[in-house]
């Protein structure tokens, strides 16, 4: 996925500052995410990428600052009016957080049931298409506890774009999976964003994973925006922080 022409910019940070008590996480944020884009959100533990994605979608909202989608400033928003406001954003969250004790389908199906404003019918036939999207057509009425990890993980992005949301939001989409599972997990969610045509969000540390689904990297070091660009250029950056954080991911895990 390339980021070609200029496009109209789909979600706006400027200045955002966040503290929780003495600790500053987010310290003057300025941020640009063109409509169709995917971009990739690095950093280490504590830098502040979980913080900033929850005020996209305004969970969190910044102590100054503004954030904006499509032009609406959303932390100016009623609390009832950001909770319409992000049934146009899908997320998918580690390990998939699915309800244990719904099926699969009922898992997918559960955020067209909750908008109330489709059939059964309707309901029916966009969990089979997502279901199919994900190549998870046979585990329809099975339970999470019956899945691997990948396959939560499929599901978890199935019910995510089943409102077929115009902003996909991925938070650590890859965590703990192996090499092989990690690769199917990338490839869809490139084709999930290109078949919607969704501007897609990711947060990682998985650098192998980063630079195979993104258009552009940007990375968070002590609540501050230090480096964006696109993959290629982003590898030779020489920033030292970038620097060591690449080399430092690049290391085989210990035991």
């Amino acid at each position: 996925m390339a980021v070609a022409e200029r496009r109209k910019v789909k979600i706006r940070l400027q200045d955002v500052h966040k503290a929780f008590g003495p600790k500053v996480v987010l310290d003057g944020i300025d941020l640009e995410i063109v409509e169709g884009e995917s971009l990739a959100i690095i950093g280490g533990s504590g830098t502040g990428k979980s913080v900033l994605l929850k005020h996209m979608i305004g969970l969190l909202r910044p102590d100054s600052g503004r954030v904006e989608v499509d032009g609406i400033v959303i932390n100016e928003l009623s609390y009832r009016e950001i909770a319409a406001f992000r049934r146009r954003f899908g997320m998918a969250f580690q390990e998939g957080a699915l309800f244990d004790s719904m099926t699969v389908r009922e898992n997918i199906a559960f955020p067209l049931t909750r908008e109330r404003r489709h059939s059964r019918t309707e309901i029916g036939r966009r969990v089979a298409e997502c279901l199919e999207e994900v190549g998870l057509t046979e585990a329809a009425d099975k339970m999470p506890s019956e899945l691997s990890g990948g396959m939560r993980r499929r599901v978890g992005f199935a019910r995510a774009v089943a409102a077929k949301p115009d902003i996909l939001l991925f938070d650590e989409p890859t965590t703990g999976l192996d090499p092989v599972t990690k690769e199917t997990i990338d490839t869809l969610i490139v084709e999930l964003s290109e078949r919607l045509g969704s501007t897609t969000i990711t947060i990682s540390h998985d650098m192998v994973s980063v630079f195979r689904i993104a258009d552009r990297v940007a990375m968070l070091f002590d609540g501050k925006l230090i480096a964006m660009a696109p993959p290629e250029e982003f590898r030779r950056l020489d920033d030292p922080r970038v620097r060591r954080f690449l080399r430092a991911d690049a290391q085989p895990a210990t035991v």
